[in-house]
């Protein structure tokens, strides 16, 4: 779609491109193909050389097309104030030549006057150029004087102030290399401190893994021993308490039944008479049942009590 144009003769193709540009792509079409072609071709032959080749697109046109319209807008500002400055010179030379004029008249032309004074007007010149006033009276080197120490007493104050934050800024920069080299030394012992701290971290974790499978096997025999009550028949009922009050019971009740079987024992060395061993073997055997009944009936009021 797009063809390739060098020299100052554009080659036939370009019409045809231009009038199938038209219509499609307003960055592409022929009046601003002709106004950057004219322009390329103005400000190359002004500089001597010729139009190189280049690939006409309509990215490319847009960006001259810019670049031509920025360059006659200032273009066109450059010769207003050229003009006006022509004119200026014009009335400026016209204006000396009446002066001179009416110098020569009088006799004070600068041939006439003496060295001294026309060095002394020459710095009064410069003096005044410097000032940038356009007299030499007095007022008029006043007020710039005036001005000038004014623009010296800003000037000075602006530069306390920059001195000021000149200050400022080193101050804060030599407190940021103290911090910046508190923290290199922090980082620094931090990175000394990796290796132990890596060594307590392996210990804790290998304690860790120890206390989890501790913390399993401690489950699983709190497991065990649950379902082993269980089938014992524990129940929350029968707390320490209960026990101990049974276990004095037990211990009342074996120092009231010592007696009763030391007396059975005592029976195995009577001679073999049936009828009396019977009837104190039956008397025993009664009070051995009544101490368990005893014992039962303690136990029994025992829980009952508790519930």
């Amino acid at each position: 779609m797009s063809e390739i144009v060098g020299g100052t003769d554009p080659p036939p193709a370009i019409t045809s491109l231009e009038s199938s540009k038209t219509s499609g792509n307003a960055g592409f079409d022929a009046s601003r193909i002709t106004e950057v072609k004219a322009w390329l071709i103005s400000q190359f032959d002004a500089a001597g050389k010729d139009l190189p080749d280049f690939e006409y697109t309509p990215r490319s046109i847009a960006h001259l097309h810019k670049i031509v319209t920025l360059s006659q807008a200032k273009t066109q500002a450059a010769t207003i104030v050229a003009n006006d400055f022509r004119q200026k010179a014009t009335e400026y030379r016209s204006q000396a030549a009446r002066i001179r004029e009416i110098l020569e008249h009088v006799g004070l032309v600068q041939e006439s006057l003496p060295s001294n004074v026309v060095s002394s007007a020459q710095v009064l010149a410069n003096v005044a150029n410097l000032l940038n006033i356009r007299d030499t009276e007095l007022s008029s080197f006043l007020v710039a004087m005036a001005d000038l120490s004014l623009r010296k007493t800003a000037v000075e104050e602006k530069r306390a102030k920059v001195q000021k934050e000149s200050k400022e800024l080193l101050d804060y920069t030599r407190k940021a290399i103290a911090r910046l080299t508190y923290l290199k030394r922090t980082l620094a012992q931090l990175e000394d401190d990796v290796s132990p701290c890596e060594a307590q971290m392996e210990h804790w974790k290998t304690n860790l893994a120890i206390m989890d499978s501790k913390e399993r096997q401690y489950l699983q025999q709190y497991s065990n021993y649950k379902a082993m009550l269980n089938r014992v028949g524990y129940s929350p009922e029968i707390s320490h308490g209960v026990l101990v009050e049974m276990a004095e019971h037990r211990k009342d009740l074996e120092k009231k039944t010592k007696p009763i079987l030391d007396t059975l024992r005592s029976y195995q060395d009577l001679p073999p008479d049936k009828a009396l061993a019977a009837l104190a073997i039956e008397d025993k055997k009664r009070q051995y049942a009544a101490a368990e009944k005893y014992l039962e009936d303690v136990l029994q009021s025992a829980l009952d009590s508790n519930n």
